[in-house]
């Protein structure tokens, strides 16, 4: 199914990061009926009023990109809440839209929904052969629920709802709290403390340093999301990768390099890795005609940016 320029499209979670550049990518290319809300107008854990919302403005087609996110401590201390807020929400716009008759849906997953010692590269078929990590599993049974709950609709009612994977990402409207942020938002933000600070020169970092993590600036996910909505697939799940990892220490290195800046990496092996590598494989996203465009450098430049515009 194709998107007309003058289809209703509704895109749960415009003001963070995925949903934000979605809403980005579907104005550049001329898209004019973007419907969005704010949380404070509807509280996504109402079923009966987001059913209600999406009966009455009848979008055809759906992007969810809202979700209750954070890093690593926040995802382990808050397991609960996570693991039901997720689930609350995904059901409710899911099963919201079908009602709504929207047939075409795209669905963000997490590249955290692969077994914590998955083989490398990560490949879509890998999904549920082996234990998750216990830090974010909450977090990402709720999403496998989502990505089975898409699945399963398509069987069962013959809609189109796709479910896309992201490597780790960054970007605009990321959440650089450094309590609950990603691990390269909380880079980018201990750097640019450090930036202007001429008596520090340590930036601490949580972990060992060698764990490795691919990265995607948000607007290749966002250029992706409206790609597969466009795209007739027989593929429902769908990894979106660079198809490059790096370790956190680079990472590190090479933001410090970006804004000129010589510091003293510390790490505190107290805190927290997290899984030891993630690597999708993005392939199937690649047979398809789509890669990403937008390298690393590139990436990071865009990002300080827009933390100075704020």
């Amino acid at each position: 199914m194709r998107i007309k320029h003058n289809d209703k499209i509704f895109v749960a979670g415009h003001n963070g990061l995925v949903g934000s550049s979605i809403c980005r990518i579907l104005k550049k290319k001329g898209f004019k009926k973007v419907v969005t809300i704010d949380k404070k107008k509807l509280n996504l854990l109402n079923q009966n009023r987001v059913f209600k919302f999406l009966k009455k403005i009848k979008p055809k087609f759906v992007f969810i990109a809202a979700a209750k996110v954070g890093g690593i401590l926040t995802n382990n201390s808050l397991r609960g809440q996570f693991i039901y807020e997720n689930l609350v929400i995904q059901n409710n716009l899911i099963h919201g839209s079908y009602l709504a008759g929207v047939k075409d849906l795209i669905f963000l997953g997490s590249n955290c929904v692969y077994p914590k010692n998955c083989h490398q590269p990560i490949k879509e078929e890998y999904l549920l052969n082996n234990y998750l990590e216990y830090t974010n599993e909450p977090y990402a049974i709720a999403k496998i629920a989502g990505i089975k709950m898409c699945e399963n609709y398509n069987i069962q009612y013959k809609t189109r709802y796709k479910c896309l994977m992201p490597a780790n990402l960054f970007g605009p409207n990321d959440n650089y709290d450094p309590l609950t942020s990603h691990f390269l938002p909380a880079i980018i933000r201990k750097t640019a403390s450090l930036k202007n600070n001429k008596k520090n020169n340590k930036l601490v970092m949580w972990g060992n340093g060698i764990t490795k993590r691919e990265v995607l600036y948000v607007d290749d996910l966002g250029d992706a999301c409206v790609y597969f909505m466009n795209k007739k697939t027989k593929h429902s799940v769908i990894n979106i990768g660079s198809g490059k990892d790096f370790t956190i220490n680079h990472y590190a290195k090479t933001i410090l390099k970006l804004i000129n800046k010589k510091a003293n990496v510390i790490y505190d092996k107290n805190k927290p890795t997290g899984t030891p590598r993630k690597l999708l494989d993005s392939n199937i996203a690649r047979s398809y005609g789509w890669t990403s465009k937008i390298t690393l450098e590139e990436g990071l430049i865009k990002t300080f940016q827009s933390l100075k515009n704020k």
